[in-house]
């Protein structure tokens, strides 16, 4: 299975660390925090994978080469301009096939891996789910019993920035227009093929300075 790492972003709400840094390459415990999943994924037997890039993308190919050194093969899908999430998929497609993949945001910590996964069957996707954390309490999305995904419910569950997806979830949209998740994934709903795994080990947002910080701290005390 390949895996896909989405590092295009800006990450606006820590432009006091990203003016001149993407943020996949901010360092936690002295290393790039986009490292950390390369060295997971490859743990797992995952040694191909796609990293979409836009934002100081250069940087990124520049620090991570071909892969070689964390003994895995990367490729690049270069985004001119940042496409959002659905969009850098669909343009990633053609590096990533017909097959389910793996996909990953470069600014998350988790420690879940996608062995963890039950196969996707008939779904569109799976994706991994977390209690809210305090700056989302509401929530995206409502996991039943039967590990089916509604848009309405109780309680409500984030999505962790992780799944397991088919590249059909996004293969009908326009290549090179940018484009959100969350309509695909209310789509897949609809169809009653986006399903959802419940995580309950550790996961943070690495949205923020503070919150890396905190990350920071985690990392040193292990």
């Amino acid at each position: 299975m390949k895996a896909m790492i989405l590092a295009a972003g800006r990450g606006s709400r820590m432009r006091e660390l990203t003016d001149n840094c993407p943020k996949p390459l901010l360092r936690v415990g002295g290393r790039p925090l986009i490292e950390y999943h390369i060295e997971r994924l490859r743990s797992v037997g995952m040694t191909d994978i796609v990293i979409n890039v836009s934002y100081l993308g250069e940087q990124i190919m520049t620090a991570l080469g071909d892969g070689a050194r964390h003994g895995v093969r990367l490729r690049y899908s270069v985004e001119p301009t940042a496409l959002e999430t659905a969009g850098g998929i669909r343009h990633a497609l053609p590096l990533l096939g017909e097959d389910p993949f793996w996909l990953v945001n470069a600014d998350v910590w988790c420690d879940m891996t996608p062995e963890m996964m039950t196969p996707l069957g008939d779904d569109l996707a799976r994706l991994v789910m977390v209690d809210p954390p305090e700056h989302h309490l509401r929530g995206d999305f409502h996991l039943d019993d039967t590990g089916r995904l509604h848009e309405q419910g109780e309680p409500r569950l984030v999505y962790a920035g992780m799944a397991l997806m088919h590249p059909s979830l996004v293969a009908d949209l326009t290549d090179n227009t940018p484009c959100p998740l969350k309509p695909c994934l209310i789509n897949a709903i609809e169809q009653q093929r986006l399903g959802g795994h419940y995580h309950q080990g550790e996961w943070s947002d690495i949205g923020t300075p503070e919150r890396l910080a905190l990350l920071e701290q985690h990392v040193s005390h292990q």
